[in-house]
C-alpha cells in the first residue's frame, strides 16, 4: 500500500517548512487524534534524508514503535530503530527512537539534524528533557493532539511557533474522523480527592470508582447501546481494571486486561484478538490513552474520571478513527468527564503557554453540556431537543432577583439578547419548532418553519 498526503496535511508541511527556511528551528503541530501524524512525519523526515539530513523520530512506547515502522513501510521510508528488542541498523539516516533507549545511549548515536516528538506534551518528563538539551542545534518539530501538559502549563519552553491542522469538527465534517454518540448515563462523586500533579489522585480515585455498581451500569449500557462493538475500557488502576474485566466476563462478554507492566507476548495477543474481534471489550491502564491507531475500535467506555483535558480527549479520541466496520463511534462516559470538559469537537484553541483562549479555567467554566434525562445523550448545552431521542429538554425560567419594597424595571434589552440567543442555538427545525412550543407560540410548527427557511435563504443568498 502506498499512502499520499491529504490536502490539510500538505498544508501543515508546507508552513512548517517555510517557517524553518525563516530561521525558527523549533516548532509544534497539533492537530486531532486521527488526523494522521505520522503519516506526515514519514513525509518530513523522507525529504530529510533525501537531502543527506540524519534525523530521529522518538516516541514512549512499544506500540508506537511497531506502529510507527508499518507507516513508514507503507510510505517507503527506510529506517533504523534504537530501542530495546529490535535489530539496530545505524547505517539509516532516519531513526526512530524510544525515549528510555535514547536517553542512555546519547553518546552513541548519530547526531541528527532534525528531531521529531511524538505526542510532545510529554516534553517536560526528566528523560525527554534529557534527550532536548543534548542537541540544541537540531530541528525540533513536536506532535500532539493536546499540547499541554498534564498540569495545564505550556510548551513555550520547547518551542517557538505553532501550527494548527484542522479541528475535530472540521475533520468528522469531511469523513476524515468517525461521527460519534456520546452518552453520560451515570457520574461519580470525586469532591472528596485531591488533586496530584494536576490531576486526581490515583489512590483515592480508585476508591471512589472501583465499585460493582459503577461497572454494573457500564455493563448494563454496553449491552444496551454498544453490544457486539469491540470497546476499550479507561480505568484508573491495575486492580480497577481487572475487576472491571472479571465483571464483563461474569455477564458472558469476552474481555481482557493489559497495562505497561504485562508481558508484551500476552499484550500482543491481546490486541490482536481485540482486532479480530474475538475479546470484545479490552480494559486498559494508561497504555492507549495515546497514539495507538486501533481504527476497528467502535467505542470507549471511560471510567476514570480526570481534571486533565488532554488526556480526555486522547482517551475518546481513540474511537473517532474511521474504519469500514463502523458508521458511528459510541462513547460512554460514567464518570462525567464529558461535563467537566465539553464535546470531543468542540472548538478549542491551543497556544504554546497552555492555555484555551475559547474555553475558562474548569472551576471558573459553565458547563458547555448537557445530559438528556432519557436516553442519557450528551449533547451542547443550548441544544432544545435531544438528537438522538427527539426528547425535548425543559426550558427553567432564569431566576429574577427579589428586592423588598421595590419594583425593578425589566431590562427589555437583556430579554431581547436572551430570546435572540436561545433562538441561535436552536440549529434545527425540530429545536425551533420546540423552542415555539415552549414559548407556547399559537403556531410553534409555523413559526419554526418559518426561521428554519429564512435562515437556509440567508445562507443561499447571503
Amino acid at each position: 500500500m502506498s499512502l499520499s498526503l491529504r490536502p490539510y496535511q500538505e498544508s501543515i508541511v508546507d508552513t512548517v517548512r517555510n517557517k524553518m527556511r525563516s530561521g525558527i528551528k523549533s516548532v509544534l503541530i497539533t492537530s486531532p487524534t486521527g488526523s494522521g501524524k505520522t503519516v506526515l512525519t514519514a513525509f518530513m523526515l523522507k525529504t530529510a534524508a533525501s537531502k543527506g539530513m540524519a534525523s530521529l523520530f522518538i516516541v514512549h512506547r512499544r506500540e508506537l514503535i511497531k506502529q510507527t515502522v508499518k507507516t513508514f513501510g507503507d510510505v517507503g521510508v527506510s529506517h533504523g530503530i534504537i530501542a530495546n528488542g529490535f535489530p539496530a541498523d545505524s547505517s539509516k539516516l532516519i531513526q526512530i527512537g524510544a525515549v528510555q533507549s535514547l536517553a542512555r545511549r546519547l553518546n552513541r548515536i548519530k547526531k541528527p539534524k532534525l528531531i521529531l516528538w511524538d505526542e510532545c506534551h510529554h516534553l517536560a518528563a526528566n528523560s525527554w528533557d534529557k534527550i532536548h538539551a543534548q542537541f540544541p542545534d537540531a530541528f525540533h518539530v513536536g506532535l500532539s493532539a493536546t499540547p499541554q501538559r498534564l498540569d495545564g502549563k505550556g510548551l513555550v519552553k520547547y518551542f517557538r511557533e505553532i501550527v494548527h491542522g484542522p479541528s475535530v469538527r472540521w475533520l468528522i465534517e469531511n469523513k476524515f474522523l468517525s461521527p460519534y454518540k456520546l452518552y453520560a448515563p451515570s457520574s461519580v462523586n470525586v469532591s472528596n480527592v485531591h488533586m496530584q500533579m494536576g490531576d486526581y489522585n490515583k489512590a483515592e480515585l480508585n476508591i471512589a470508582v472501583d465499585k460493582p455498581t459503577i461497572t454494573g451500569d457500564a455493563i448494563k449500557h454496553y449491552q444496551k447501546l454498544a453490544e457486539g462493538k469491540r470497546a476499550l475500557v479507561f480505568c484508573c488502576s491495575i486492580e480497577h481494571s481487572k475487576h472491571v474485566v472479571s465483571q464483563f466476563q461474569g455477564a458472558g462478554i469476552s474481555s481482557a486486561h493489559v497495562d505497561g507492566e504485562t508481558p508484551k507476548e500476552e499484550r500482543d495477543e491481546a490486541i490482536s484478538k481485540f482486532k479480530a474481534g474475538e475479546i470484545k471489550v479490552l480494559s486498559n491502564i494508561d497504555l492507549f490513552g495515546e497514539g495507538i491507531d486501533l481504527p476497528s475500535l467502535e467505542a470507549v467506555i471511560l471510567l476514570r474520571p480526570t481534571a486533565s483535558l488532554g488526556l480526555y480527549l486522547q482517551q475518546l479520541g481513540r474511537s473517532l478513527r474511521i474504519s469500514s466496520c463502523k458508521t458511528t463511534a459510541i462513547i460512554l462516559d460514567h464518570v462525567g468527564n464529558c461535563v467537566r470538559h465539553g464535546l470531543p469537537d468542540e472548538e478549542r484553541e491551543w497556544t504554546l503557554e497552555g492555555t484555551l483562549g475559547s474555553r475558562k479555567k474548569n472551576e471558573e467554566q459553565v458547563s458547555s453540556v448537557k445530559i438528556c434525562a432519557k436516553c442519557f445523550a450528551a449533547v451542547k448545552a443550548g441544544t432544545l431537543v435531544c438528537r438522538y431521542c427527539g426528547h425535548t429538554f425543559e426550558l427553567k425560567p432564569r431566576k429574577v432577583d427579589e428586592v423588598d419594597g421595590s419594583l425593578e424595571e425589566v431590562d427589555l434589552d437583556a430579554m431581547r439578547k436572551i430570546k435572540r440567543t436561545e433562538q441561535y442555538q436552536a440549529e434545527t427545525l425540530e429545536e425551533l419548532i420546540a423552542l415555539g412550543k415552549i414559548r407556547k407560540y399559537k403556531n410553534p410548527y409555523a413559526w419554526g418553519k418559518f426561521v428554519f427557511q429564512s435562515r437556509q435563504k440567508r445562507r443561499v443568498f447571503g
